[in-house]
C-alpha cells in the first residue's frame, strides 16, 4: 500500500516574513500564500517543496492555539517537539546540503549515509526550529 502524503507541518515564528525567506532560499520551498493581519503579522501561509507542504504563522497573532498551546525554541531551552523530515531526491541531497549551510542554516547533524538506506541531515533554522532533509523515502518501502 503506497503512502499518500495528508500530514501537513505547522509551525509558528517570532518573524514569520524572514522564516518564509529563509525557509525558501536556504531549504528551496515556495511561497505560496501568506495571509496578514491587519498588523502585518502572518495569520497564516503556505509554502511548498516539490508538491509537499508546510503552513506557518507568526506567534502571539491573538489565536488561542497559538498562545495556549505552542511555544517557540527559544521558550524551551532550544528544544523541540517535533521536526519535520522532507525528502530530497538521492541525486539532489549534496547541493541541497551545501545550499543550507550556505544560507545559514545551523547543521545540527551533518550528511551521512544511513544504515536504512539514503543520505539525511538535520539543521536548525534561524529561530531554533529543527529540520531533517534525506533521501530516504519510507513510502517506496511501503509500496
Amino acid at each position: 500500500m503506497a503512502i499518500k502524503n495528508r500530514i501537513i507541518p505547522c509551525l509558528s515564528y517570532d518573524d514569520a516574513h524572514a522564516a518564509m525567506d529563509f525557509l525558501c532560499l536556504a531549504f528551496g520551498f515556495e511561497k505560496l500564500h501568506a495571509y496578514e493581519t491587519e498588523d502585518g503579522k502572518v495569520a497564516h501561509a503556505q509554502l511548498n517543496y516539490e508538491g509537499n507542504g508546510i503552513m506557518l504563522g507568526s506567534t502571539n497573532t491573538g489565536s488561542e492555539f497559538s498562545t495556549k498551546h505552542i511555544v517557540q525554541p527559544k521558550e524551551v531551552d532550544g528544544k523541540e517537539t517535533q521536526a519535520p523530515y522532507v525528502i530530497i531526491d538521492s541525486d539532489k541531497i549534496d547541493a541541497h546540503y551545501k545550499n543550507a549551510k550556505k544560507h545559514g542554516a545551523k547543521i545540527i547533524m551533518e550528511l551521512e549515509e544511513q544504515p536504512y538506506g539514503g543520505k539525511n541531515y538535520t539543521a536548525v533554522d534561524p529561530e531554533g526550529h529543527i529540520w531533517n532533509f534525506g533521501s530516504y523515502d519510507p513510502s517506496e518501502e511501503a509500496s
